[in-house]
């Protein structure tokens, strides 16, 4: 049966008052985009790195991408990656996000990517490509912000070819409680203060362990992959459970 909520995800990164959940989520990451990479390798002492590295390896080992979308690619760190990877693919990274694709795009042109890596504004609940048109799509930290996880994920299948593979890298939570309460201490202490004072919006930073903690992790997303039509290939949890990587398949 399909779920029957909205969204899975009801934390707003600037109340109810502040209106749709999309809207939040794009105002917040345009008003940080010019600190985001900073923070992220401060924040997480360059693990993230480390992390999107395996989520490549894994992702090896069922495809060869020839055209590959990456939704919410933020500042394009994994859509970059993926085009050092697999030289010979086409890479498009969508996100709602217009500040977040700016820092993006200036990363590309360094790189020196541009000819076939590409950002656009899309919505991953609306992805404006047809039907079995991607070899892979990633997500890299994005799926909970979805406004509807269960239209984000629907469309994801629609684009993907038959035989296609999702990757998602998300955070998720430590089982070992001595982890999960030095985590939980650091994302609602000093990650907040710190993301805070640098990007000046400490709201965006106490939104982070708030959607963590409510995201349906683990099983429970992986039931959310099955009844969008994916088989669920494998799924692998990340330095003692803070994140893990879901690999999928289009039937």
């Amino acid at each position: 049966m399909k779920n029957t909520t909205t969204s899975p995800i009801s934390i707003l990164p600037y109340g109810r008052e502040g209106g749709h959940k999309k809207d939040q989520v794009a105002k917040m990451f345009d008003g940080i985009s010019h600190r985001y990479d900073l923070l992220n390798r401060l924040l997480s002492a360059g693990i993230d790195i480390r992390w999107r590295k395996e989520a490549l390896r894994m992702l090896g080992k069922y495809v060869q991408p020839l055209r590959v979308l990456d939704v919410a690619t933020g500042t394009a760190d994994l859509a970059l990656a993926l085009a050092n990877r697999w030289p010979e693919a086409e890479v498009m990274g969508v996100d709602i996000s217009e500040g977040m694709l700016a820092v993006g795009r200036r990363k590309i042109q360094f790189a020196g990517l541009a000819t076939r890596l590409e950002l656009r504004t899309a919505d991953a609940e609306n992805l404006p490509y047809e039907s079995e048109t991607y070899d892979a799509v990633t997500v890299a930290f994005g799926v909970r912000n979805f406004e509807n996880l269960d239209k984000g994920l629907e469309e994801i299948t629609r684009v993907l070819r038959s035989g296609g593979i999702l990757m998602v890298l998300e955070f998720s939570q430590p089982k070992s409680w001595i982890v999960r309460h030095a985590m939980n201490f650091y994302s609602r202490s000093l990650m907040p203060a710190l993301g805070g004072w640098l990007s000046n919006d400490r709201a965006a930073y106490t939104y982070l362990p708030e959607s963590v903690a409510v995201f349906p992790e683990g099983p429970a997303f992986e039931k959310y992959l099955k009844e969008s039509g994916l088989e669920v290939l494998e799924t692998k949890r990340l330095s003692m459970g803070i994140a893990s990587i879901y690999l999928a398949k289009k039937k």
